[in-house]
């Protein structure tokens, strides 16, 4: 599956299926995106996958300096060509490995994300949660639903909760597959995530919720007691204040929070 990549045309450039570039071509969107993110004279703004710079373009009239990761040599080269360095920084650069707390603090994070590693690079970003004022980004509608869903819901899993135990995230609108050239196979949307910073909720042990976590949505239909069997038994489960013939996708991100810290609290751990 590809993924929505920016772009102001794709005409003179061919898009790399490995890198999953479909680049947005709608003005309509692109003004929307930009006004969703409001950017202000002295931000310090990152994009992600500038590719032609249908974003770089608008963002560059309402900044001083931008910062932008692109993996592709061909158009991170074609966007030096355009823009000096005191105005746009360029990262030659997978994002997925890229260390962000290197370029400051209170980021603004905006990008167009292949759909292929968008999961994986949101978990990425939220290590640096603490670095971030917002995030906002463009990523297949189904992973934007999983993002925002309600528990006991069919969309609500791994990713509802790692996100939201970091952020607040709020789903802004929907792209059509048509915004793009080449268009994708499905709709994309627009999503916000803000650090929960004072808000976010304590974990003793962060290893141990990401694992119960993992195991709770590893397989959907078991209940807790088979799911969770290698990380806690019953008593301690109910201990928690959770029922252990319960499914995870019922449990709320801070039933998640609360059973993590009760089992790393109790002996033996």
């Amino acid at each position: 599956m590809t993924g929505p990549r920016s772009g102001a045309s794709a005409t003179r450039h061919v898009a790399r299926k490995r890198f999953g570039q479909n680049f947005l071509a709608d003005r309509h969107y692109i003004d929307r995106i930009v006004a969703a993110v409001d950017p202000q004279l002295d931000d310090n703004i990152v994009e992600i996958g500038p590719g032609l710079g249908a974003l770089t373009v608008p963002l560059l009239e309402r900044v001083e300096h931008l910062t932008a990761i692109e993996i592709d040599r061909d158009l991170s080269a074609r966007l030096a060509v355009q823009y000096p360095p005191a105005r746009l920084t360029l990262h030659n650069a997978d994002a997925l490995e890229f260390d962000f707390a290197s370029l400051g603090n209170d980021l603004r994070v905006i990008g167009n994300l292949p759909y292929y590693i968008s999961s994986p690079l949101l978990f990425h970003l939220a290590q640096y949660d603490a670095s971030l004022r917002d995030v906002t980004v463009m990523l297949q509608k189904e992973v934007v639903e999983r993002m925002v869903a309600a528990p006991a819901t069919p969309a609500y899993g791994r990713l509802s909760v790692m996100l939201r135990v970091r952020f607040r995230v709020e789903r802004q609108f929907i792209v059509p597959a048509g915004a793009f050239r080449p268009a994708p196979k499905v709709d994309s949307a627009v999503a916000r995530l803000v650090p929960l910073r004072a808000d976010r909720p304590h974990l003793t042990d962060k290893a141990l919720f990401t694992r119960i976590v993992a195991a709770a949505f590893g397989q959907r239909r078991k209940t807790l007691r088979n799911a969770l069997k290698e990380l806690a038994n019953e008593e301690e489960m109910e201990r928690a204040g959770i029922d252990p013939g319960a499914r995870g996708e019922t449990l709320s991100v801070a039933d998640f929070v609360g059973l993590a810290n009760a089992l790393a609290a109790m002996p033996d751990r």
